[in-house]
């Protein structure tokens, strides 16, 4: 009888939606939403500043959700680039494809042009997503310094606990949720070089469909 209690509370803990973590001290020390969590219900903008619930929009179809670090780092648009050549087999399997970062609705515009991209752009400027996914972080104080006078990154700076002014970026993330909002696959790497495999997201896609 205790193992059944114990086992339903377990299933219970990761069934429930995720809520707001705090922003890690480093890339890592982050907390990521794990297999078989929610997708939290997380409001963000579109390019137009239209309000979009991640929920809400995972409830439509399956989605596969990708954290990047915005519109300035050259890894990041080598991933768009790549998802943007699997995006027409991931809409055959049923799948719509959403990227999410740190930059303003006007970033993400740019963003899709100079990557003609059609897929749905979404702007976390305040964290909130990147905090609910478990995935912010605080950068360096060297790191903030570098990034801001060589790729002129213009986020807002965040105060640490310390009090020192910090960037907060996410650390890249991949994630795989059927029409419940459940998570099938997430991939999350705290060296930002190291972006998963195209074939490795159709794998997913494809283990999450045949189920």
């Amino acid at each position: 009888m205790l193992k059944k209690l114990m086992l339903a509370a377990a299933i219970t803990l990761f069934s429930l939606p995720s809520l707001a973590k705090p922003i890690a001290s480093d890339e890592y020390h982050v907390m990521p939403l794990m297999n078989g969590q929610q997708i939290p219900s997380v409001v963000l903008q579109d390019v137009k500043g239209n309000k979009v619930d991640l929920a809400e929009l995972t409830a439509q179809k399956p989605t596969i959700f990708f954290f990047y670090r915005g519109g300035w780092c050259p890894f990041c648009n080598i991933q768009m680039g790549q998802l943007k050549a699997i995006e027409p087999k991931l809409i055959e399997m049923g799948f719509q494809l959403v990227g999410i970062s740190p930059d303003s609705p006007a970033k993400l515009k740019a963003s899709m042009t100079d990557n003609e991209l059609d897929y749905l752009l979404l702007s976390d400027e305040k964290m909130a997503a990147s905090q609910a996914f478990g995935i912010a972080f605080y950068t360096s104080e060297k790191v903030t310094s570098m990034y801001q006078a060589k790729l002129n990154v213009d986020n807002t700076l965040w105060t640490t606990p310390e009090g020192d002014k910090r960037l907060v970026l996410p650390v890249p993330a991949v994630y795989v949720a059927d029409k419940s909002g459940l998570v099938h696959f997430q991939y999350i790497n705290p060296n930002y070089k190291v972006r998963p495999a195209p074939e490795l997201i159709l794998t997913a896609a494809e283990l999450l469909q045949n189920q």
